[in-house]
């Protein structure tokens, strides 16, 4: 599906009201822990945002995925979108976004252009409240990821990623977590859940709106 019109219809869906918790608790981890989820503002948590990249691959369409590094952290070794933390320099959320994503996988800030936003999500491992964004980019990247931050770039085509198919389940242990039904996204072999999954959940009901 060509870029243009993922563009138009995202831009059309997102006119209504956010799917939300909805949305997200699709893809979430059973028995469902609203502590390790919660969908209220927390007091103390750290503020971060991610960004869902859309750009023309192939004559469609394609986002990027990157996978973390190993490291003694609630997050290693898990795929997720380019985003982290906000700075106290960084005018506001979306900038955060934008600013880490060209930080991790070194593409030119200036050719993204935001279009939207997805609810945010509290994340209790690592204390972070993350505020995804929507944005596009109307040339092919040349991706330069950072090595300390990123071990690799996953570039999924958008009519995969929609594809049903590809959302499965299975049993995983997590960080004192000894068994959980996990729904994930299997994308070029690696299983992409948690916080991940559950925003790109309510991506995928703002997408199926008719």
């Amino acid at each position: 599906m060509k870029l243009a019109d993922v563009i138009k219809r995202l831009e059309r869906n997102l006119q209504q009201p956010l799917p939300g918790k909805e949305g997200q608790l699709i893809m979430a981890p059973r028995p469902l822990d609203h502590a390790r989820f919660s969908y209220e503002k927390k007091d103390g948590a750290r503020k971060g945002a991610v960004l869902i990249l859309f750009y023309p691959r192939e004559g469609g369409s394609a986002v990027p995925f990157i996978k973390r590094p190993v490291y003694t952290g609630a997050h290693s070794g898990q795929v997720s979108f380019p985003g982290g933390k906000w700075e106290e320099s960084d005018p506001g959320l979306e900038y955060t976004a934008i600013r880490e994503t060209e930080e991790e996988i070194g593409i030119d800030k200036s050719k993204i252009q935001v279009f939207g936003e997805l609810s945010d999500l509290f994340i209790e491992p690592s204390n972070f409240l993350v505020s995804p964004y929507l944005g596009f980019m109307e040339e092919i990247p040349d991706f330069q990821p950072d090595p300390r931050e990123v071990t690799r770039i996953i570039e999924c085509d958008f009519s995969y990623l929609i594809d049903k198919n590809i959302r499965k389940r299975k049993m995983m242990e997590a960080r004192n977590v000894p068994k959980m039904d996990v729904p994930y996204f299997d994308i070029d072999q690696e299983i992409v859940w948690g916080a991940t999954a559950m925003m790109l959940s309510e991506l995928m009901t703002i997408w199926e709106r008719i």
